[in-house]
């Protein structure tokens, strides 16, 4: 009984505040973030923010021109899931230890499907979700006067959305191909 008192005695004059027919004071509004160019960063941010957003940063680095930061090691890309990472280091590697260290299966940038970048455009993004931590983004990019259409298999892992996977409009998916290669390989 003696709990209830004190918490009454505590509670009560905070209530008589909020209800004296004062106006009560709106939270200042927070500042805007501040948008940051096209790169890393800014792919790491949308990422938190939803599939769209994710893709779209990812392809504002390729209309500014293409990445200014080196890409990580392979198969330690935080745009890209765990699986897809754990496939591209896997399929590095095999190709590193053969004689004379051959080029792995992945030897272009998968997300423009190029290994030169010339003038690029995003025409199109359709997302559509496929599950509570799964989503295809339909893209259509045209890079050096070449439209090419893909599909980014996006999957959230902990609170950043990546790339699981990337399907060309033929079908032929980059993970499939990887895990192929890797068998061949003896992996």
């Amino acid at each position: 009984m003696r709990h209830a008192v004190l918490i009454a005695a505590a509670v009560l004059p905070l209530l008589a505040a909020c209800s004296s027919g004062e106006e009560a004071k709106a939270p200042e509004a927070a500042e805007a973030p501040v948008a940051l160019p096209p790169g890393r960063p800014a792919i790491y941010e949308a990422a938190k923010a939803g599939p769209e957003d994710f893709v779209r940063a990812l392809y504002a680095v390729y209309v500014a021109g293409g990445p200014k930061e080196p890409a990580p090691a392979p198969g330690q890309d935080p745009i890209y899931s765990r699986m897809l990472n754990a496939a591209i280091i896997t399929d590095f590697n095999l190709a590193k230890g053969r004689n004379g260290g051959e080029v792995p299966t992945l030897n272009h940038d998968p997300v423009c499907n190029c290994q030169d970048q010339g003038a690029f455009t995003l025409d199109a993004v359709a997302i559509t979700r496929t599950g509570d931590a799964s989503a295809d983004a339909a893209v259509a990019f045209t890079n050096a006067g070449q439209t090419t259409r893909q599909t980014l298999k996006l999957v959230r892992e902990g609170v950043m959305w990546k790339i699981d996977d990337v399907v060309d409009d033929k079908g032929v998916s980059l993970n499939d191909t990887l895990i192929k290669a890797i068998e061949a390989q003896g992996g």
